[in-house]
């Protein structure tokens, strides 16, 4: 029992840093993170052997899924920064995170555990339960919708027949 914890205490802060990235927000993040810990310590005899690591990832990311449906739900309210209009060193890091907020959720996520958090894309399709292909070509979609809009570009529209 006790290496179990410490096992779960080891991922804690690349489940942060994920989480971060994912929600663009410590205090939100930091929540999702210790949702995740209270369900992965409670849901401990369901986890059967394997990576513990690929099995938190999926906690994390099913959370954060079931919160943005619920923010879905609520009107948006987005404060007006004065400090947004002037051009400064952080105007490359605002790009990016437009970017990615561009960006499908599960291409982002994809994106992001593999970039960010190193994963295979073997462990990222056992965190999004879908089939490696489908994260390759996840990872593809949202590599070159990133590259169009840093480029200046509008995304590509597919034609329908």
């Amino acid at each position: 029992m006790a290496t179990f914890r410490q096992e779960v205490e080891a991922t804690i802060p690349a489940l942060r840093r994920f989480a971060r990235a994912l929600t663009r927000d410590t205090e939100t993040a930091d929540d999702l993170v210790q949702d995740t810990l209270v369900r992965a310590l409670r849901s401990e005899h369901l986890f059967h052997g394997g990576e513990l690591r690929t099995w938190m990832y999926t906690i994390l990311a099913n959370l954060n899924r079931n919160r943005l449906r619920s923010l879905a739900r609520r009107p948006v309210m987005v404060p007006v920064d004065d400090g947004d209009a002037a051009v400064d060193a952080a105007e490359g890091a605002r790009d990016i995170e437009r970017a990615l907020a561009t960006l499908v959720d599960e291409q982002r996520d994809a994106l992001l555990l593999v970039v960010l958090e190193g994963l295979s894309y073997r462990e990222v399709a056992e965190i999004q339960g879908v089939p490696i292909g489908t994260v390759m070509s996840r990872l593809a979609r949202a590599r070159q919708q990133l590259k169009s809009f840093l480029e200046g570009g509008r995304p590509a529209l597919r034609r329908v027949k």
